[in-house]
């Protein structure tokens, strides 16, 4: 994946986060947790929901037990790279 592809996953991944926590994309930092940025269980489902959505993939994430999901959702940097390797796992 080139660097250019890498940068419009984050930039997408940020936005979509930064939509469910209505925030400003420029305010969503790569460090943050979702709990930092105020989202909820159901902002999750919503943002997971969308990223299957705008990437065309389907992210391994059980709602029910959002720790024991192969999704990484411990920080916005996480989410991202767990979003990178979908994509690379469907190329």
């Amino acid at each position: 994946m080139s660097e250019d592809v890498k940068d419009a996953v984050r930039d997408k991944v940020i936005s979509i986060l930064a939509e469910q926590a209505v925030l400003e994309p420029g305010e969503v930092r790569m460090d943050a947790t979702l709990a930092d940025l105020g989202i909820d269980s159901l902002g999750l489902v919503e943002a997971v929901f969308a990223i299957e959505e705008t990437f065309d993939i389907q992210v391994p994430f059980n709602a029910n037990d959002p720790k024991a999901s192969e999704f990484d959702i411990s920080s916005v940097e996480t989410m991202v790279r767990a979003v990178e390797k979908l994509i690379d796992a469907n190329a």
